[in-house]
C-alpha cells in the first residue's frame, strides 16, 4: 500500500514540475504556420516545441533547407519501366513506344491489338504482331504503297503490276523499264535487293520490352526484373516465373518463406507492383504518376482521372492504364493543351456552302438566297415556281434565276398579286385625259410664259370600284405650278369614252384617245424595286416610267385620203408629243412623290464612289459605315440608328433593309392592317386561303365545292378537274379533293384517268394526294422516276479544281450521295521536278453490291498501268501516299445500285528532293494510329497550311513557332521532327 501512495506522490510531483517548466518557458512561434520557416519548397516544415524541422518530399533529396529531385530514371534499372523513363518533379511517368500500352503495373507494356479498331485501317486482311501490324490483301491482289489497300493483280503488262516483279515490300519503276525495291519504314533492303530485313525502328523490331540491331536481325532482351520467354520476344515476370519453376519441381509456393520473399528487393522485386527500394526497415514500395499505393503496401492501383472534375477534359474523358485522354464532339477539335475543345468553323472554307455558311457550335448550316433552295446538303438551285401548280398562276408561268413570272393571255392583264390575269379596260368603262396649263403661282396668278415649266402627275389605279389611289409629283419651287393629270375613273355607265387632252396656253392643242394608262414610279438601280423597298449601297435616283395603250378612232377614217393607217400614225405621233411633253414635266433635279397618302422626296445626286467593303455578317446592310440586321417586318431607321416594326400599310420580306414596302389594297375602304407585317400576305384586308374576291380584298368569298386555293389575295379559285369535288367550301388544296385514289408520295394524281402516275425523272413530290410533281433544283435530276425528297436531287457535276501546286477532286453531288451511273475522270499534270502527294480524308463507298462503285488512281486510263491507289470501300480513317507515277489519272464510277457520300480528296504537289522525306512520313503507322493523328489529317485548316508549306517551302516563315505550337500537338509536331532530322542527318 505504501509503494502505492509513494508512485501516485511522484507522478503528482512530475505533473507539477512539467507545469512550472511550461510556465517559465515563452510560448512558442509556429514558424510553419505564418511561413516564416526557411524551408525548402520542395520540404514539408514540421513544428517543435522550440522551433521547426525540415524534410525533404517523397520523391526528393537533401537536408530540408535545400532539396533536389531523385531522378528515379537513373536508379534501379531506369525506374523500373521497361522503355522508357520520363522524370518529372518528386516522382516518374513510365511511357511504352507506338504500337505498345501501358500494364497496369505502370512499368510494363503490352502489345495493342491495332487489327480491333477499324480493321487496322487494312482494306483486305489485318495480322498483329509484336508492336505492329501488317496488311495483307487477298489473293489475287498486291498491297499498294501506302501499306494499306489493295490493288488488283494484272497477269500481264508493266513489271511491277506482274505478280512476279519479286519485290517484298515497294516495286518501283525503273526509266529503262525495270524494277527497283523498297521497303517500307523500318525495314533495310537486303543484300540480294528484293527481300527487307526488319530492324528495331519498326515495332520496336518485335520484341516486348529492349530491340538490338545485329547484322542477322534484330535481338530481343528483357528488363532485369523480366525473363525473355522461349518464343524469344516476349518477356515473362521474374516471380512468375518463378512460380513456374516450383510448379515444375513440384514445390508449393506456399514452403517458400514470405520472409524471403520480402526481405530486399532484389527477389521478387521486393513483392512490389512498382517501384520497390531498401530501407533499414525492410522494403518500401511506391507507385508512378498515375496510380495509387493500395493498403497492403504492395499492390499499384490505376488513378481513374476521369473521376475527379471529368480530368479537366471539355468533352469526353477516356480513362487509361496510368493516364488518360481528351476527346472531343463531333464538329469539335482538341486543343494543344489536350484539355480543351474549339468548335470547328466549317464556314471557314469558301466552298462549304454555295450561297450562305452559318457556323454553330459543333456544326453548320447551309442557307440559300431568296428563290433557290437546298440540295445535298451544301448546294443551292433554282427553285422551279412553275412546277408547283403552275407557280399559282391563273395564266401562264415562266421560271426565271432565283423567282418566275406570271403572263396573261391576249386581252388580260396581270392582277397586282401578279398571279391573276384581268380583263383589260375598254373604251365604253374607262375615261382618262392629260391636261397642260399655264404657269401659275400658289396664289393663282399667272407668271411669265419664260418661266420654267414644272408638272403635278396624278394617277388613279384602275379598279371595279371608285377609290382615290394616285401619285403626285410637284416641284419645289414656289413661283410656278403647271399641272399634268392622268386621273382614271370608272362607273357603272358603258356610255363614257375615253379621251386624253392636252392644254397649252389655255387652249386645247391635241385630243389623244387611249385605252390604258399605266404609271410605274421605281427606283433607277439595275435592280429595280418599290420605291419602299431600295436596298441601301444601290445608286440613289428614280425613274418614272409611263406606259400608254393608243386606240385608233375609226371615225376619224374618211374618204379624203385618210386611211386607218394614216389615222395610226397621227395618233401616234400626237403620242410622241405628249411623251415629249411629260418628259419634260419630270426631267428636274429635285422632285416631291406623294403617293398613298405619304410624302417623299426624291432627289437626284451625283455618282459618288461605293463605300469601301464591309465586314458585315450576313443579313446587314452598310448605312454610314455602320452595319445593319434588321429582321423581316422591321426597317432601320437611320436618324435613330436602331430598327423599327414596318408601320401599318407597309411589309418587309427581307432582312437588313431601310424602309418598307408598301401594302396593295385600295385607299379609304378601312381596310384593317398590321403592324410588322413580314410579307404581303401579312398586310392584312386580304382574302385568306380557301377564298376570293373581285380584287383579292375583303369582303372575300369562299372557294365553292369543286374548287380550291391555297394562297391569299386571289381573285378565283383553283378547280379540281375531271369532275371532281370537294366536302366543304373554301378548300385550301387539291389534297381536299375526293379523288378516287389516295396518291402516295412519289406520285400524283392524274384527273383525266383518275390514276395515281409516278412522279418522272427529274421531279419529287413528298406529299400525299398532290396532282403535280416538283422539278428538281437547278440542274440536278433524280436516278429514277417516283422519288420523294429533294434529296433524292443530285448534281451530276463532277467536281474539283486542278492546280499545278495544289487542288481537289470531288464526287458529283458532294457532301450528298453523288447519282448512280456516274463517270468521272481527273489527271493530275504536276509540274516538272514535282510530285504527287494525295491524302483521302475519308470515303464512303457502299461495298453490299460488289464493287460497283470505285475509285482508282494509276498512271494512265490503260487497265494495267502502274496503280497507286483503288478502292470500292468506306475508310472513315484517313491515308496519305504518294504517286507512283510523274502524272496521275483518276477515275470514279458508280453503279445504279447503292450510293453513298462519297469524297472529297486534296493533294499538292512537290519538289521530288523531298521525296524520301514526304514517304517516309505517310508510310509510317505511326502516323495513323494516333486519334489525334487523324483528325489532323481530316482537319482542313490544318491541311491547308501542311499542304501550304509543301508546295512552297518558303512559305514556312509566314507562320511564326507560336502558330505552329497552337496548331498541331506535341505528338505530332515530335513525330515529323524525328523525321525532319534524320532527313537532314549527313
Amino acid at each position: 500500500m505504501g509503494a502505492v501512495w509513494t508512485a501516485r506522490l511522484l507522478c503528482l510531483f512530475l505533473l507539477l514540475l512539467n507545469t512550472r517548466q511550461s510556465a517559465a518557458v515563452p510560448h512558442n512561434t509556429d514558424q510553419c504556420a505564418d511561413g516564416s520557416d526557411a524551408c525548402h519548397i520542395d520540404a514539408i516544415c514540421q513544428n517543435t516545441p522550440t522551433s521547426y524541422k525540415c524534410t525533404c518530399k517523397t520523391g526528393f533529396k537533401g537536408d530540408g533547407k535545400h532539396c533536389e529531385d531523385i531522378d528515379e530514371c537513373d536508379l534501379e534499372y531506369n525506374g523500373g519501366c521497361v522503355h522508357e523513363c520520363n522524370n518529372i518533379p518528386g516522382n516518374y511517368r513510365c511511357t511504352c513506344l507506338d504500337g505498345f500500352h501501358l500494364a497496369h503495373d505502370g512499368h510494363n507494356c503490352l502489345d495493342v491489338d491495332e487489327c480491333i479498331f477499324n480493321n487496322g485501317g487494312c482494306q483486305h486482311v489485318c495480322v498483329n504482331s509484336m508492336g505492329s501490324y501488317e496488311c495483307r490483301c487477298k489473293e489475287g491482289f498486291f498491297l499498294s504503297d501506302n501499306q494499306h489497300t489493295c490493288i488488283h493483280r494484272s497477269v500481264e503488262g508493266l513489271s511491277c503490276m506482274n505478280k512476279e516483279h519479286g519485290c517484298a515490300h515497294i516495286c518501283k519503276e525503273t526509266p529503262k523499264g525495270g524494277v527497283a525495291c523498297e521497303c517500307r519504314p523500318g525495314f533495310e533492303l537486303a543484300k540480294n535487293q528484293r527481300g527487307c530485313i526488319l530492324t528495331c525502328n519498326h515495332g520496336n523490331g518485335g520484341c516486348q520490352h529492349i530491340c538490338e540491331d545485329t547484322e542477322q536481325g534484330p535481338i530481343c532482351r528483357c528488363h532485369v526484373r523480366y525473363t525473355l520467354h522461349t518464343d524469344g520476344r516476349t518477356c515473362v515476370g521474374k516471380a512468375a516465373l518463378l512460380h513456374l519453376k516450383l510448379l515444375s519441381q513440384n514445390t508449393s509456393p506456399a514452403s517458400v518463406s514470405d520472409d524471403l520473399l520480402a526481405k530486399t528487393c532484389a527477389l521478387n522485386n521486393g513483392g512490389c507492383d512498382s517501384t520497390c527500394k531498401d530501407t533499414s526497415t525492410g522494403v518500401r514500395c511506391s507507385c508512378p504518376v498515375g496510380f495509387t499505393l493500395q493498403p497492403d503496401g504492395k499492390s499499384c492501383k490505376d488513378i481513374d482521372e476521369c473521376e475527379l472534375h471529368n480530368g479537366g477534359c471539355d468533352h469526353y474523358c477516356r480513362n487509361t492504364i496510368g493516364s488518360f485522354e481528351c476527346n472531343c464532339r463531333k464538329g469539335f477539335k482538341l486543343l494543344t493543351d489536350e484539355r480543351s475543345c474549339q468548335d470547328i468553323d466549317e464556314c471557314f472554307f469558301e466552298r462549304t456552302c454555295d450561297h450562305t455558311c452559318v457556323n454553330s457550335p459543333g456544326s453548320f448550316q447551309c442557307v440559300c438566297n431568296k428563290g433557290y433552295t437546298l440540295y445535298g446538303l451544301a448546294h443551292c438551285g433554282d427553285i422551279n415556281e412553275c412546277s408547283l401548280n403552275n407557280g399559282g398562276c391563273e395564266h401562264t408561268c415562266e421560271n426565271t434565276m432565283g423567282s418566275f413570272e406570271c403572263h396573261c393571255h391576249a386581252g388580260y392583264r396581270l392582277h397586282w398579286n401578279k398571279k391573276d390575269c384581268i380583263g383589260k379596260m375598254s373604251l365604253s368603262d374607262s375615261e382618262c385625259w392629260i391636261s397642260l396649263s399655264d404657269d401659275v403661282g400658289l396664289d393663282g396668278n399667272q407668271v411669265p410664259h419664260s418661266s420654267v415649266k414644272d408638272y403635278n402627275l396624278k394617277c388613279f389605279i384602275p379598279s371595279p370600284l371608285m377609290f382615290d389611289s394616285f401619285c403626285i409629283l410637284r416641284s419645289k419651287r414656289d413661283v410656278r405650278k403647271l399641272e399634268l393629270s392622268l386621273p382614271f375613273h370608272f362607273g357603272p355607265s358603258k356610255s363614257i369614252k375615253s379621251l386624253i387632252s392636252i392644254y397649252s396656253d389655255k387652249r386645247a392643242t391635241e385630243n389623244v384617245q387611249f385605252s390604258f394608262v399605266s404609271l410605274h414610279c421605281a427606283s433607277s438601280s439595275r435592280q429595280q424595286r418599290s420605291r419602299h423597298g431600295r436596298k441601301a449601297g444601290e445608286e440613289e435616283g428614280s425613274s418614272i416610267t409611263a406606259q400608254f395603250e393608243l386606240d385608233v378612232n375609226l371615225e376619224e377614217v374618211t374618204a379624203e385620203g385618210c386611211d386607218l393607217a394614216c389615222v395610226r400614225r397621227r395618233s401616234e405621233k400626237r403620242l410622241r408629243k405628249t411623251i415629249r411633253t411629260l418628259r419634260k414635266s419630270i426631267n428636274r433635279e429635285q422632285f416631291h412623290l406623294h403617293f398613298a397618302g405619304s410624302e417623299y422626296e426624291m432627289a437626284k445626286k451625283l455618282v459618288r464612289p461605293a463605300d469601301p467593303p464591309d465586314h458585315c455578317g450576313t443579313g446587314q446592310v452598310l448605312l454610314d459605315k455602320k452595319c445593319v440586321k434588321c429582321s423581316v417586318g422591321t426597317y432601320y431607321d437611320g436618324e435613330q440608328g436602331r430598327c423599327f416594326l414596318c408601320p401599318p400599310g407597309t411589309y418587309q420580306d427581307e432582312e437588313g433593309q431601310v424602309s418598307c414596302d408598301v401594302c396593295p389594297g385600295p385607299e379609304g375602304r378601312g381596310i384593317p392592317r398590321t403592324t410588322g407585317a413580314r410579307n404581303i400576305s401579312e398586310c392584312g384586308g386580304q382574302c385568306r386561303p380557301g377564298q376570293f374576291s373581285h380584287d383579292g380584298f375583303v369582303p372575300c368569298l369562299p372557294c365553292p365545292q369543286g374548287t380550291y386555293q391555297p394562297e391569299v389575295s386571289r381573285t378565283s379559285c383553283f378547280p379540281c378537274g375531271g369532275s371532281l369535288t370537294t366536302k366543304y367550301d373554301g378548300s385550301v388544296s387539291f389534297q381536299d379533293c375526293e379523288t378516287k385514289v389516295q396518291c402516295s408520295p412519289g406520285h400524283y394524281y392524274n384527273t383525266s384517268t383518275h390514276r395515281c402516275i409516278r412522279c418522272p425523272i427529274g421531279t419529287y413530290q413528298m406529299e400525299f394526294g398532290q396532282n403535280y410533281c416538283i422539278a428538281c433544283p437547278g440542274n440536278t435530276t433524280t436516278d429514277f422516276d417516283g422519288s420523294t425528297n429533294i434529296m433524292q436531287c443530285k448534281s451530276k457535276h463532277c467536281g474539283g479544281e486542278l492546280g499545278e501546286f495544289t487542288g481537289y477532286i470531288e464526287s458529283p453531288n458532294y457532301p450528298g450521295n453523288y447519282p448512280a451511273n456516274i463517270e468521272c475522270t481527273w489527271t493530275i499534270t504536276p509540274p516538272p521536278k514535282r510530285r504527287i502527294l494525295v491524302v483521302v480524308p475519308e470515303i464512303y463507298l457502299p461495298i453490299e453490291d460488289e464493287c460497283g462503285d470505285y475509285l482508282v488512281m494509276r498512271k494512265s486510263s490503260l487497265p494495267n498501268s502502274v496503280t497507286t491507289y483503288e478502292t470500292c470501300q468506306t475508310y472513315e480513317r484517313p491515308i496519305a501516299f504518294t504517286s507512283r507515277s510523274k502524272k496521275l489519272w483518276i477515275q470514279f464510277r458508280s453503279n445504279e445500285g447503292n450510293s453513298g457520300k462519297g469524297f472529297q480528296v486534296p493533294y499538292v504537289t512537290y519538289d521530288e528532293d523531298y521525296q524520301e522525306l514526304i514517304e517516309d512520313i505517310v508510310r509510317d503507322g505511326r502516323l495513323y494510329a494516333s486519334e489525334n493523328h487523324q483528325e489532323i489529317l481530316k482537319d482542313k485548316k490544318l491541311m491547308k497550311a501542311l499542304f501550304d508549306v509543301l508546295a512552297h517551302p518558303q512559305n514556312f516563315f509566314n507562320y511564326t513557332a507560336q502558330e505552329s505550337r497552337e496548331m498541331f500537338p506535341k505528338s505530332f509536331i515530335r513525330f515529323l521532327r524525328s523525321k525532319v532530322l534524320r532527313f537532314l542527318r549527313p
